[in-house]
């Protein structure tokens, strides 16, 4: 049986150039990038080289990149980081309510710790509006951190005006760009982005490894201590072979971003139109702000579920929410956000595509789908004749 992998939001498979890229580093190249003899000094020129190609991703100078372990460890150090940095002007903080639970949960924590956070709604898209931005500003707000692109719904954020607007009242503005890295166009002075965190493996690279870009000039406090690597914002010796991944990951999208969002644009269209002519079938998110991989549909009267392992008997594998929190039973936090009903929620399912997914393979979906809806409404008791 063919696999077909529609769950790239979740993770990627590695690129066969980033693991070529990869390998002498284990074996050949395998110093300690501190260590001052020419081993050591290869690593860390490899390590430098890196650091520039991923600032040219997303438009930073080089000395505004510093390596973490990914998305989660970016978030945190971006977070906490600047909270703790700057308690002393303030101790409120602005997000939204369809973050990522590294951002949520970190909020959640510095609320245990004396600050207070402010929990953006979002429209029916998933949408922050920004008067309601405007309205959560308090004097002693030190940080906004809202998500460039939804990892459950695919909905891409004003960004750029929030950045302004956070700019205009002297606040710092971060955002999880996870999901966007490598399939939008980003330049962080453009995007008025102070704070930036990225992850490897949701771009075809290794896991383990993700960055934070940290605007030259802001106040941010390490949040693991030891050695003075990372220019001491984050100790501990550098995964060179994952960091060098990493970067050719990067590489490889910077280089041909117009090209694959095209192509993942139009097989995304392609997928939503061929649901939606299931009856009964409802897209989640906005049409047009939309990340170009993304297609998350709710199927009414059915659970996702169930949809999920028959399409996994066939050899596709699909998500019915981030991977981040699917073992929960509870719905969506996304979801419940634009108003879903629980019901609904557990009926949605997240199609994510990736550079190597085909038009045959969308094609076969769309069919797979409409045989499984039809068996499974057919058993539903929610489902009137």
């Amino acid at each position: 049986m063919n696999r077909i992998y529609l769950d790239h939001s979740a993770t990627t498979p590695v690129d066969s150039r980033v693991i070529e890229a990869m390998l002498p580093y284990f074996d050949n190249i395998f110093g300690n990038p501190s260590s001052p003899h020419s081993v050591g000094q290869e690593a860390h020129m490899a390590l430098e080289d890196a650091r520039q190609i991923v600032a040219d991703l997303i438009g930073a100078d080089i000395n505004e990149i510093f390596f973490t372990s990914g998305g989660t460890e970016s978030d945190n150090l971006a977070i906490k980081g600047v909270a703790y940095k700057n308690r002393s002007k303030g101790k409120h903080i602005i997000t939204s309510v369809i973050e990522h639970p590294a951002v949520l949960r970190t909020c959640e924590y510095l609320e245990s710790d004396g600050f207070e956070a402010t929990y953006l709604p979002v429209n029916s898209e998933g949408l922050v509006e920004l008067s309601d931005v405007e309205a959560a500003i308090r004097d002693d707000t030190i940080l906004i951190s809202v998500m460039h692109a939804n990892n459950e719904i695919g909905t891409v954020q004003p960004i750029s005006e929030i950045g302004k607007i956070a700019h205009e009242h002297g606040i710092y503005f971060h955002t999880d760009a996870v999901q966007s890295a490598g399939k939008l166009e980003i330049d962080v002075n453009k995007l008025n982005i102070d704070l930036l965190s990225m992850s490897s493996h949701k771009i075809h690279g290794p896991k383990g490894v993700g960055a934070l870009y940290i605007k030259k000039g802001t106040k941010i406090e390490p949040m693991i201590h030891g050695g003075s690597h990372e220019r001491k914002m984050r100790a501990g010796t550098e995964n060179v072979p994952g960091i060098v991944g990493f970067a050719k990951a990067c590489k490889l999208c910077n280089d041909n971003l117009a090209k694959e969002a095209a192509h993942m644009t139009q097989l995304r269209d392609r997928l939503i139109k061929g649901l939606l002519t299931i009856e009964d079938s409802y897209l989640n998110g906005s049409r047009s702000q939309r990340l170009p991989n993304n297609a998350n549909v709710r199927f009414s009267f059915i659970e996702g579920e169930g949809m999920l392992l028959l399409l996994d008997m066939k050899g596709i594998a699909v998500s019915t929410g981030s991977a981040c929190s699917s073992a929960s039973l509870e719905p969506s936090h996304v979801l419940t956000a634009i108003g879903l009903k629980p019901e609904d929620s557990h009926g949605s399912l997240r199609f994510s595509l990736g550079r190597e997914n085909t038009q045959e393979e969308i094609d076969y979906v769309i069919e797979v789908m409409l045989g499984i809806v039809e068996k499974l409404r057919a058993m539903s008791p929610l489902k009137k004749s």
